[in-house]
């Protein structure tokens, strides 16, 4: 029978040679000390580890355990096992006779407890760190759909275990978890490995997932047949090489090492399907002479730490691991069949937790079949910018679908999870894939509705004038007189200044604009409707005079008309003072009110105060309203209180709307329906009280005189 030497373990057998002889050859690492060694083979056997490992404390030919027989050499110290199943059976034994033991692919948990196992060291990192190695790995080429293939054994489960919470919490998940038998062994016969791996097609292979992470030795072998077999059945059925791809990003741990040269002796084994892989590797440097060598005296490895002659620090911490790192290598294959490692990258415990993890991407030869280097591994594509993820019921969270971000939301990067608010002084463009500067509006001069609402300002202003100026000519005519000239001057003048009011509402709005446009308003609205009160009042008080034996004739003059305009505009006085002494308006930057736009405006300061203005306001009309409604059937030479009560219905009727429109509108258009709102009441009482007069004055003299006036229907 012709037995196969496989390379790794033929170069450990050179390492250690080399590493007994610089020893023996430096007197300044062991002075006086020379060392030997015997080297054994467990063979990948539990009994024959154990065997093994008693015959080289208790050598005979007549194995008897605790008993020396002829000529024995002094064991100092044990270098193994590779594997960790070796290393712990060894243990068990040295461990007892406290005879140091040197594992250097260990990575086995159990053996880290140096209370059980005092005397045992390795030469590898805490396996903790290669875990946070794969994770900072896969989260730097964003591969979040990935598959797991590990070993049907305590290590494979411990490994599942302790990587797939790791892989959930940075927002990665696992396509699927393959568990592939332990200690397979395989003849080279096609039909023999089909039945070994019990599967002709594993479903992995119609997965999605281009990144696959690999867990123990064995899974080397049999993946290596698996893709041999399907390789073959694509050759033989060529119209799957779309559902089935075996393309993929390979990542191992640094427990496998690829073990391929026996199988391609054996079974003619294609080593370019493993093109591109990516292995993390115990960190190492190229010496001069060799690459490591080892120490093997207990006491000396307890309080060890020196460099070695490539220039790294050798300690091993409390748990007896080597306090190192682990290097990330490459595996590029050649046409030949041949191979070699490509560092790569590396990843430092020592480092600031963000740069732990460097990798030069340059360097990476990725699979020749790859069609997009670095491949995407995800459960679907990236999210394009202007899209957040929405999650896809019963599917696992790396899977979603894809939506448009919400209004006044965006997302600018590829695959963002939420789309997140633009700032207060911006809003997203119609891609939401970015935010744009938000103009600052208010209603400018040269605004078309600010041009409206001025030009019919300044046209009721020429019109009030003119009415003035009309009631001023015929100031001695008996309708004028009758209708007490001095109320229609005041009354003529505030509406003409309420017409003149509502530019304060136009341009851009400061500090003193915005103390005078609701005072200023509502105080000249409150001369008008006092001097339209006092006129309704007078109109009233008039008719009764005439009454035989009546009182009120005393009450008749225009000092009872003035009294009524000066108390009644002194109340809206008083509250504009509080208002001003309180809270007064002032500008301020509305960025909520529209989508694109700031709106410079007048803050109210206090909307309760506000409405105490319009409110009062609201008071005089009605009280104006009612009184001259009661008056409505008196003669028709006093007949102004029907022109008042139809003047107050158009006034309250336009307010009333103002108030559900200044709160629905925004912006600009809040303003705008103010203006409106003044120009359209003032309008209002100009129209109804004074063009019947203006009329009668201007058009129908002949009805302008005293005789008119006393004449009784």
């Amino acid at each position: 029978m012709i037995f196969s030497v496989v390379t790794k373990f033929y170069q450990h057998i050179l390492a250690l040679v080399f590493a007994v002889d610089e020893i023996n050859e430096n007197p300044k690492i062991l002075p006086n000390i020379t060392l030997g060694f015997h080297i054994y083979d467990s063979y990948s056997n539990p009994r024959m580890a154990y065997r093994t490992t008693l015959d080289l404390l208790f050598k005979s030919h007549q194995f008897i355990p605790n008993y020396k027989c002829g000529f024995q050499e002094n064991v100092i110290g044990a270098i193994g096992g590779m594997s960790s199943d070796t290393s712990s059976l060894m243990a068990e034994i040295l461990g007892l006779y406290k005879i140091p033991q040197i594992s250097y692919g260990s990575f086995e948990p159990e053996v880290k407890d140096q209370i059980k196992f005092p005397s045992f060291y390795r030469l590898v990192p805490n396996e903790a760190l290669q875990y946070k190695g794969i994770i900072q790995l896969l989260v730097h080429f964003r591969w979040n759909w990935v598959g797991l293939i590990t070993t049907n054994n305590e290590g494979g489960e411990r490994f599942l275990k302790t990587i797939e919470p790791m892989l959930s919490s940075n927002g990665i998940c696992s396509a699927f978890s393959e568990r592939v038998q332990y200690n397979l062994h395989f003849s080279g016969d096609i039909f023999d490995m089909i039945d070994e791996t019990r599967i002709f097609l594993p479903p992995f292979l119609m997965n999605k997932a281009k990144v696959v992470i690999i867990y123990g030795e064995s899974v080397i072998i049999w993946l290596e047949n698996v893709l041999r077999i399907a390789r073959m059945f694509l050759q033989l059925f060529p119209q799957y090489k779309k559902m089935v791809s075996t393309a993929k990003v390979w990542i191992t741990t640094a427990q496998i090492d690829f073990t391929l040269n026996i199988f391609q002796k054996v079974i003619d084994t294609d080593i370019q399907m493993f093109h591109g892989a990516i292995s993390f590797a115990i960190h190492s440097k190229e010496l001069q002479g060799f690459q490591y060598f080892l120490q093997s005296v207990h006491s000396f490895l307890q309080r060890i730490s020196f460099n070695n002659s490539a220039g790294d620090g050798i300690t091993f911490n409390e748990q007896g691991e080597l306090a190192a790192g682990f290097d990330i290598t490459n595996l590029v294959t050649f046409p030949n069949q041949s191979y070699v490692r490509v560092k790569v990258g590396r990843l430092d415990p020592q480092a600031h937790p963000s740069k732990e993890l460097t990798i030069d991407e340059n360097r990476i030869k990725w699979h020749r079949v790859l069609t997009q280097v670095p491949p995407l591994s995800v459960c679907n594509a990236y999210c394009p910018p202007g899209y957040g993820k929405k999650k896809k019921e019963g599917k696992k969270f790396c899977c979603y679908d894809c939506d448009p971000c919400p209004d006044g939301m965006f997302s600018n990067e590829k695959d963002i999870k939420t789309c997140i608010s633009c700032p207060e002084d911006r809003y997203p463009n119609k891609e939401n894939d970015n935010c744009i500067p938000k103009i600052l509006i208010f209603l400018a001069f040269d605004d078309t509705l600010a041009i409206i609402s001025n030009f019919f300002a300044f046209l009721f202003c020429l019109v009030t004038a003119v009415v003035l100026g009309i009631f001023i000519k015929h100031r001695d005519t008996a309708i004028v007189k009758a209708n007490n000239r001095s109320l229609t001057y005041i009354l003529l003048t505030s509406l003409l200044l309420c017409f003149l009011c509502s530019l304060l509402f136009t341009g851009m709005p400061n500090k003193v604009t915005c103390l005078l446009r609701q005072t200023g308003f509502g105080i000249i609205f409150s001369v008008a409707l006092s001097s339209i009160l006092a006129k309704t009042i007078s109109v009233v008080l008039a008719f009764m005079a005439t009454k035989p034996g009546s009182r009120m004739r005393k009450w008749l003059g225009p000092k009872l008309a003035h009294s009524i305009v000066i108390s009644c505009s002194s109340i809206q006085v008083v509250i504009c003072v509080l208002w001003l002494a309180t809270s007064p308006p002032f500008p301020v930057l509305d960025v909520h009110a529209m989508t694109e736009e700031i709106v410079l405006l007048c803050n109210e300061g206090s909307l309760v105060m506000f409405y105490c203005v319009l409110g009062y306001m609201g008071f005089l009309a009605t009280v104006s309203f009612n009184v001259a409604f009661l008056a409505r059937k008196l003669p028709d030479s006093f007949n102004e209180a029907k022109f008042i009560t139809f003047s107050m219905l158009v006034f309250c009727s336009v307010w009333l709307s103002f108030v559900p429109s200044y709160l629905s509108t925004r912006g600009k258009y809040t303003v705008a329906v103010e203006i409106f709102s003044i120009l359209a009441s003032s309008a209002g009482l100009l129209g109804c009280i004074f063009f019947p007069k203006c009329y009668i004055i201007v058009l129908r003299s002949e009805l302008n005189t005293r005789e008119q006036l006393i004449r009784i229907k």
